[in-house]
């Protein structure tokens, strides 16, 4: 689990590294699986397309990502034709098994305890589950969804092979700007 202050560069590191282990020669994975719930922040109306293109916004900072990783502006194409990258949302997560695969749980903050529940129950033989978010950027409006995480995040702490990192002030890489926006954010007390 990776979690802490925005920007520090936890979706960026867990697609890394997802990719690296993907990437390597004789690697035990056959793809990389990145799941994110489409709440959104912001009621944007009805999104035309099928459930694959009402779901591209989100999938949107992946392919910036991959293609930033690759040095081209077609990274994460290339990927998805290979059928290296997948990219899913919560809502289409139940009867499914990822197998040999790295799944990418991004901006968990965002997902109901029935959400983590269901994605969690997904992960097959051979597979890693990297979760990146900060539950203090949820875009989740009831008490009762907010508390879900934090009961998901207890019962993963019980699981040995799970492991936790916490981003600080100090981890910040997206900019100066917002290292000193989020340091006069904290100290006025605002989370």
């Amino acid at each position: 689990m990776l979690h802490g202050i925005a920007g520090t560069g936890k979706t960026f590191i867990s697609l890394y590294l997802a990719l690296e282990d993907l990437l390597k020669k004789n690697s035990q994975y056959n793809s990389v699986v990145i799941v994110r719930s489409v709440v959104p922040s912001r009621d944007m109306g009805f999104l035309p397309g099928n459930v694959k293109e009402k779901a591209k916004v989100y999938e949107e900072p992946y392919k910036a990502i991959c293609d930033d990783l690759f040095g081209r502006g077609d990274g994460y194409n290339i990927l998805r034709e290979k059928n290296l990258v997948e990219f899913v949302t919560t809502s289409h997560l139940r009867g499914m098994t990822f197998n040999n695969a790295i799944i990418v749980a991004d901006e968990y903050q965002n997902m109901t305890f029935q959400e983590l529940d269901t994605l969690i129950t997904r992960t097959g033989e051979n597979s890693r589950l990297i979760f990146c978010g900060d539950i203090r950027q949820t875009d989740l409006q009831r008490d009762r969804e907010k508390q879900g995480i934090l009961t998901f995040t207890e019962i993963v702490a019980k699981i040995e092979s799970f492991a936790s990192v916490e981003f600080g002030i100090d981890d910040i890489v997206r900019s100066e700007l917002v290292k000193q926006y989020i340091i006069a954010k904290l100290d006025k007390g605002i989370v």
